[in-house]
């Protein structure tokens, strides 16, 4: 099982939001959510909490689990 953050980057393109705002406002690195585009990236759950805190939503909203390819 692998983390997808690609329902975050939809909600920041919903938002009209650029990484490097919510880098700003969610107090994170915006390497960190650069590296969160790669498939299986793996971040603290402090990050994770940092951006559902500054985007006001859920980790529903921002995480997906989904299943290893074999």
């Amino acid at each position: 099982m692998a983390a997808s953050y690609k329902k975050l980057f939809k909600l920041l393109i919903d938002r009209d939001m650029k990484k490097k705002e919510l880098a700003e406002k969610a107090g994170i690195s915006i390497a960190t959510i650069t590296k969160m585009g790669k498939d299986g990236a793996v971040v603290s759950s402090d990050v994770l909490v940092k951006i559902c805190t500054a985007l006001e939503c859920t980790m529903d909203d921002i995480v997906e689990i989904v299943p290893d390819e074999k």
